[in-house]
């Protein structure tokens, strides 16, 4: 599909959540996309594009991120997903196919537990869910300053997206990335500056930075025994991760398939944590087999 999206808003209690819809309901299952920390709805573009045509594709900014409310932290990953459960009771009666991506594939997990009627099938794509020993005693942990981690410090105002599609196309891990994602992540990840001087990127630095500051405060292993859709994992190549934002290797847990009982549970050892920037074609197949 290469149709521009329908841009919607929704009021939810959390906040207004920005999200877009291509295509239009039919007696075929939805497709509900849920992107990862820092980026936004318009990444899964490439996506979008290589699923059958007629496909309905709905995809949201999650809160602190793209166009939707910008609280002043995201100290609560199950908050994060709860936010969305108004956009899935938009669509009760609907057929869901879910796919979410890193952080994304948390909140899907949770979403599929709270609505256990909702969703055909739920693809998770490397998510973010740790061994369950990392949750132990997280969440009684003081919530940091987003100042201390180093997301904080990343640049935010440029002067147009192309100077950032430039910035970025040689360096790891965009320059692993098809060009026209990275375009994308550049061109709609921006917002016009307060100032009117320049553009500023669309999810804030420090908001970023607390997400993955607070990353194992809510557990995930309290509601996967919940989720009775069929589960798809696909875990990206493995090794010792250099540190927390190191994402050329997987941080799913590997035993996360077996846990979820999951009808299939692969892993693309030719990719990075990454996956639909780098292989969106690949993505949109397996995803297409579900419908």
């Amino acid at each position: 599909m290469s149709e521009a999206p329908r841009e919607h808003r929704l009021d939810t209690p959390a906040g207004e959540i920005f999200w877009f819809e291509w295509g239009e309901p039919s007696d075929r299952p939805s497709m509900l996309l849920l992107h990862a920390t820092g980026f936004h709805a318009r990444l899964w573009d490439r996506v979008v594009a290589a699923l059958p045509h007629g496909t309905h594709v709905i995809a949201p900014d999650h809160l602190g991120h793209g166009r939707s409310a910008k609280p002043a932290s995201l100290s609560d990953w199950a908050k994060t997903a709860d936010a969305l459960l108004p956009l899935v009771d938009r669509f009760a009666g609907t057929p869901l196919i879910g796919c979410g991506h890193s952080m994304g594939g948390y909140v899907l997990t949770r979403l599929a537990a709270e609505r256990r009627d909702a969703f055909a099938h739920i693809f998770l794509i490397d998510p973010v869910i740790m061994p369950p020993e990392f949750y132990i005693g997280a969440a009684d942990a003081p919530v940091p300053d987003p100042a201390e981690h180093p997301v904080a410090r990343r640049r935010s105002r440029w002067d147009g997206w192309e100077a950032m599609n430039a910035h970025f196309a040689s360096r790891p891990p965009y320059a692993h990335w098809q060009p026209e994602a990275l375009a994308d992540y550049c061109r709609f990840g921006l917002l016009a500056s307060p100032d009117g001087a320049g553009w500023e990127l669309a999810c804030p630095p420090a908001l970023e930075a607390s997400v993955y500051q607070n990353a194992l405060r809510t557990n995930p292993h309290d509601w996967l025994p919940c989720i009775t859709a069929p589960v798809t994992v696909i875990r990206a190549k493995t090794g010792e991760r250099a540190g927390t934002l190191d994402f050329s290797v997987s941080p799913t847990w590997p035993a996360l398939g077996a846990a979820l009982d999951a009808v299939r549970d692969e892993q693309w050892a030719d990719q990075s944590h990454f996956i639909p920037m780098e292989a969106p074609q690949r993505l949109a197949d397996l995803i297409a087999t579900e419908f």
